[in-house]
């Protein structure tokens, strides 16, 4: 029988409406993976790894090593970060990667402090670790936080504090004094900040990314873990390769814990992404152009309909609110879209843990702009339907 810990974790929003859509034909909108391949070098690569150069075996424990590499030089490229590679893991996509590391880090009874709505494998990792979710709200329209609650959020007890940004579900990208001020009490409570910053080329308009570990907040570099990955940035979502790197003496904990989930895996793909971060500036200057492009022309659909819109300002997701149009339950409408217009998207709701939360997001919706123009504007037209 099933720990108790994990029964509310069977199964995920993104396998129910899949299934759903699936079943009725709709647009699926609800799940964030693109519907085109990533950059053909990258795909030449991997199939020139499996049937060319024989990389079939386990790859190194901690990663290949041109991928570790790789990926300290595009954080000294990108964000001026003097990485070592020995003190990069790379993982089976950045969940596995959160999940190790909350699992070293975490004692039962440890709390762990995160932003939500959040991405719905947070409550399950900690609940894995046998810690105790401590979450904040991220208040719509613009999903930022109360300083009071989140100061309210930290204890005694807690032992990591998990930021995502840009940030699934809602699309915000926080500012540097948010970020600023998240440090700080972090630093205070002697926490460990760990940062899932998968969508971190994926920001829009005037949004910045800021990687935690690159503030001047003393004593707040040397207890940061950054995570991302491969599979957002270069639409390989299926890859699952991802990375964690940071001070020595943290790394230990989700190295020393991975090998025991996975082992090692995606040893021809990892030499593939290690020369995909090396693609030039316009690689991912178009990338974000493009889903801007995207987010607007889905986003316009959305108004068009009759929906209110919030703005993203990063990631591959829109929040929608439905309310002009007589919804006032986002679960509800979620399961009742692919029957109404042939369109499917999840709830916002349902990324929630608290009371207050799930109150503050009850009507939204979140879709996913990811998918090729002609899909967007498929979906945009059946989407109209709702105003009948």
């Amino acid at each position: 029988m099933l720990v108790e810990r994990m029964r509310p974790f069977t199964s995920t929003i993104f396998t129910e409406i899949s299934r759903l859509a699936a079943e009725t034909g709709a647009i699926n909108l609800g799940q964030g993976f693109p519907d085109t391949d990533g950059p053909a070098s990258l795909l030449a690569d991997a199939a020139a790894n499996i049937t060319e150069r024989g990389v079939n075996q386990y790859p190194p424990g901690p990663g290949a090593p041109s991928l570790r590499r790789a990926v300290a030089d595009h954080q000294r490229r990108f964000y001026g970060l003097d990485v070592d590679p020995a003190d990069v893991v790379v993982t089976t996509g950045a969940t596995e990667a959160i999940a190790a590391t909350l699992l070293g880090l975490c004692e039962p009874g440890d709390e762990v402090v995160a932003f939500e709505p959040t991405y719905d494998s947070y409550a399950a990792s900690v609940a894995l670790a046998g810690a105790t979710l401590r979450p904040v709200t991220l208040h719509p329209p613009h999903f930022g936080f109360d300083d009071d609650e989140l100061a309210a959020a930290f204890s005694d007890r807690t032992r990591v504090v998990l930021v995502n940004t840009p940030h699934n579900p809602t699309g915000a990208v926080f500012t540097r004094a948010q970020l600023t001020r998240i440090g700080e009490l972090a630093v205070a409570h002697d926490a460990v900040v760990v940062t899932d910053e998968v969508y971190e080329h994926m920001t829009f308009d005037d949004a910045e990314h800021i990687p935690m570990a690159t503030l001047p907040v003393p004593g707040l570099a040397e207890r940061t873990l950054t995570i991302s990955s491969a599979g957002k940035t270069f639409s390989v979502t299926g890859w699952k390769v991802g990375w964690v790197h940071g001070p020595p003496e943290l790394v230990a904990a989700p190295r020393a814990v991975k090998q025991f989930l996975t082992f090692h895996g995606g040893a021809p793909l990892q030499p593939a992404v290690a020369n995909a971060l090396a693609l030039g500036d316009d690689f991912y200057a178009t990338a974000a152009a493009d889903l801007t492009r995207k987010r607007d022309l889905l986003s316009a659909g959305l108004r068009s309909a009759g929906f209110d819109v919030l703005t993203a300002r990063g990631t591959y997701f829109v929040v929608a609110d439905p309310r002009p149009l007589g919804f006032d339950d986002g679960v509800d409408l979620a399961w009742k879209l692919p029957e109404l217009c042939g369109v499917a998207a999840v709830p916002v709701s349902v990324f929630c843990q608290s009371a207050a939360a799930v109150a503050a997001t009850r009507p939204l919706v979140r879709f996913a702009f990811c998918k090729r123009d002609e899909v967007l504007a498929e979906a945009a037209d059946r989407l109209t339907g709702l105003r009948g």
